[in-house]
């Protein structure tokens, strides 16, 4: 013969570990989502490679080479490009805010109507680029690159409303 079922052991314990499962698992798609970690695809060679449309904040691609590559509409806000080579890449509607762009080379790479506020392009080499409606304020740069930059600046940037000629200072 079986002892009686107490509250302590029998039915209603199981129902109340149920219950609390449940309850577990139906609050879990309220917890967010845990962190992804920035991509790091330095020292690769990507060429021809599509990271269109692609969320790649605070990604690193430093000494890539990312020739033909296309970013076009890619949030690339604090990302890192040091030394990476961009030439004839599209970059074009691209958010590069607060992006590390020292020492890449611009070769035929296609800028235009890109968000470059704030990011830091000092020692990086501009030739034949398209930047029609590129933003380019608060971006320190060498005076070679400005000249070659003026040189070519039209356009203004449809998201900050700015000026192209005006955001790189040209006179």
């Amino acid at each position: 013969m079986h002892p009686p079922i107490s509250p302590k052991r029998g039915p209603h314990r199981l129902a109340g570990w149920v219950l609390a499962l449940l309850l577990t698992l139906g609050t879990a798609w309220l917890a967010p989502a845990p962190a992804m970690a920035a991509m790091d695809v330095a020292k690769q060679v990507l060429i021809g490679a599509d990271f269109h449309d692609q969320d790649l904040r605070g990604a690193t691609f430093n000494l890539t080479n990312l020739r033909d590559a296309t970013f076009a509409g890619s949030d690339l806000q604090g990302a890192s490009l040091f030394g990476a080579k961009l030439q004839d890449a599209d970059l074009s509607n691209t958010n590069l805010r607060e992006a590390t762009l020292d020492s890449a080379i611009f070769d035929g790479t296609n800028l235009t109507n890109a968000v470059l506020e704030d990011a830091f392009a000092f020692n990086t080499k501009f030739t034949n680029v398209v930047i029609e409606g590129a933003d380019f304020t608060n971006v320190p740069l060498r005076g070679d690159a400005l000249k070659t930059l003026c040189g070519v600046a039209s356009g203004t940037n449809p998201v900050t409303g700015r000026d192209t000629r005006s955001s790189l200072g040209c006179s």
